[in-house]
Order: structure tokens, then sequence, then C-alpha cells
């Protein structure tokens, strides 16, 4: 395949289809990646806390961030934010995963400062204020410990979304 060629969708829009890998990194055409969350599905709230725990738990937050996406971007204008900064939390641990720790911290702190409105609530049973703190945290630790060549392990970072935090 011609590597200056963009790849299109069937809508013709710019869509990459290099395969993926757990982190969302792209591979060389050929390889064997994982699959990526098909995009624009619409769950319920309780689908996508669900969905989205599993790859996080799976250590595949950029997943993560995909489920968290199409929440944002089909659900009520009232829960926006709370789907985005749950998104830039997701896609914070996978800089921190690989090793971008620069990006990896301001994404989590993005993410927590988007999610500020919600602190006092559990929305869907998320415990919020402990995710807040949770980013914060290792925002702090990314950004302390950045070694380029070394990110976090996201499996053992990977938050709770409901329940204590790990």
């Amino acid at each position: 395949m011609d590597e200056k060629r963009r790849d299109r969708d069937a809508g013709g829009r710019a869509r990459n289809a290099r395969p993926r890998d757990g982190l969302g990194r792209p591979l060389p055409y050929g390889s064997t990646g994982i699959a990526r969350q098909p995009e624009g599905v619409v769950r319920t709230p309780e689908e996508t806390v669900r969905e989205a725990q599993r790859l996080l738990d799976a250590g595949m937050p950029f997943h993560a961030h995909e489920v968290f996406e199409d929440a944002w971007k089909s659900g009520p204008e009232a829960e926006r934010e709370l789907w985005r900064g749950l998104a830039q939390l997701a896609v914070g641990l996978t800089h921190a995963a690989r090793g971008n720790a620069t990006g990896g911290a301001r994404l989590l702190r993005r993410g927590a400062a988007a999610l500020g409105g919600f602190a006092s609530a559990r929305p869907y049973g998320i415990g919020v204020a402990e995710l807040i703190g949770w980013a914060e945290e290792l925002a702090e630790q990314v950004a302390r410990e950045a070694a380029p060549d070394r990110g976090v392990d996201p499996v053992a970072r990977a938050p709770r979304l409901r329940g204590p935090v790990r």
C-alpha cells in the first residue's frame, strides 16, 4: 500500500486503517493487531461504564477512551462533560502507559478538571471524586518519574469507575 495515500472510510473520511496494538499505537500494515472499538455505538450509560471498565481492566485504555467518546458524542448535552472527562482520563492513561509523561499528565489533569462539576455526585454509580484524585495522583507520578522508554503499567494503574480506585 502507498504509505503516503490516506486511508478513507466508506464515506470518504480520512480513517487510518493500520492495525493497532493494545495501547492504540499504529502497527505496520499487514501486522496482526487488536481489533478497534466500533465507532458510533450508542450504549446505555450502564453499558458504557461496563464496557469501558472491561477494557481498562484488560490494559486497553485507548479502547476505553473510544467507548467514552461514543457516549460523549451521543449522550444528552448535560452529560457530555462527564463522558468527555472520562475519555480524557483514559487517553491520559494511554499516553502514560506509552511513556509519554508530558501528554499523559496533561490529559489526566484536563480530564480531572472536566469532571469537577460532577465531583459531588455519583452519576451512574461512577466515583467521580475518587477518579479525580486518582488522575491527579497519577499525573504527578508520571510527571515526576518521566522516562520516555518506560510507561506505567496500564493494568496495574487502571482505575475502578465504581467503588474504590486502585
